[in-house]
């Protein structure tokens, strides 16, 4: 196996100290530069009165694949708004999967979209969220 990424660090350290991202369970599946896809499994303790998923795990989840994108190229970079459309409900058992995605970059802001789908590919959530890049660089 081959030495981990820049990317790799980053978001290892980041997830290393996120208790949140932890206990909801996600796995990391790609992290590149810009660039991560994150997956989960919806459990009981995360669904609502309805029995479905409440919106809080889907936004979470895509929270936390914005700031592992957006911290991937190495500076410290934190959200300053971010919004999320619910397309398809969820229900316990089901396998989500985030996929982010860099759509602009500059010296101080980035934008990205990531797309929140089920087991079935079916798109259950879109999420857009823009992050401003401080100037400092993570120590890996």
């Amino acid at each position: 196996m081959g030495e981990k990424s820049k990317a790799e660090k980053v978001v290892s350290q980041m997830y290393d100290h996120d208790a949140f991202s932890q206990w909801m369970g996600i796995e990391r599946v790609v992290v590149e530069e810009g660039h991560c896809v994150l997956r989960m499994k919806i459990r009981k303790e995360m669904t609502n009165g309805f029995a479905i998923a409440h919106g809080g795990i889907t936004y979470s989840l895509a929270d936390s694949a914005l700031a592992f994108a957006s911290n991937s190229h190495g500076r410290k970079s934190v959200s300053v708004e971010t919004s999320i459309s619910h397309t398809h409900a969820l229900r316990e058992g089901d396998e989500i999967t985030a996929t982010a995605t860099e759509v602009s970059i500059s010296e101080k802001i980035a934008v990205y979209y990531i797309t929140i789908t089920n087991q079935h590919g079916k798109t259950v959530a879109l999420f857009k969220g823009t992050v401003y890049r401080t100037g400092r660089e993570w120590e890996v």
